[in-house]
């Protein structure tokens, strides 16, 4: 969902910044998931949905999480519950976390192939989509037989579709255009 990204975005950043300046990433990073874990638990997210004074939802998350944050975490879960977004720590991890692996320069690339690659066919790939892109790559790849044979490799907007099974969708649409 485009819009939660949008709205999570500011706050991704504020704490970012905060744990580049305090260099603190891995335990930001830490209560960040644990405090996501806490919010998606199903018991604490219906509790999101009831009409409770945001102060009373920061306070009973706090206490649940006790000692596994600190003060400014417990400050960062106040200004959310307040602007009503605990909902969305989650996707403030999942973009905090996007935003570490920017400043060390790494993407993550998915790669699907119809058949297995040799480790020398996956360095290669890795070595020219790193060239492509200028970022490290961290290659996450699987099988799936069902695109025929070829491959096709995705990072960020980036698609490369070498597949047979996407020629034939590409050929399929000119003949039907």
């Amino acid at each position: 969902m485009p819009e939660i990204a949008t709205v999570a975005r500011p706050y991704s950043k504020a704490i970012f910044n905060f744990s580049l300046e305090n260099q603190s990433f891995e335990k930001i990073k830490h209560m960040l998931m644990f405090t996501s874990k806490v919010i998606c638990n199903k018991h604490f997210s219906h509790l999101l949905s009831y009409h409770i004074v945001p102060e009373k939802i920061a306070t009973i998350l706090i206490s649940i999480c006790g000692d596994k944050i600190d003060e400014h975490m417990r400050n960062f879960i106040r200004i959310m519950a307040q602007n009503k977004r605990l909902g969305i720590l989650p996707e403030v991890l999942k973009q905090f976390t996007k935003l570490h692996k920017k400043l060390e320069l790494i993407i993550e690339v998915d790669m699907i192939s119809s058949t297995k690659l040799n480790k020398q066919q996956l360095k290669k790939i890795s070595a020219l989509m790193e060239k492509h892109l200028s970022y490290k790559v961290k290659m996450n790849y699987k099988i799936d037989k069902s695109i025929i044979a070829g491959v096709i490799i995705r990072a960020e907007d980036l698609v490369i579709d070498g597949s047979v099974r996407g020629r034939l969708a590409r050929l399929t649409d000119f003949l039907e255009s």
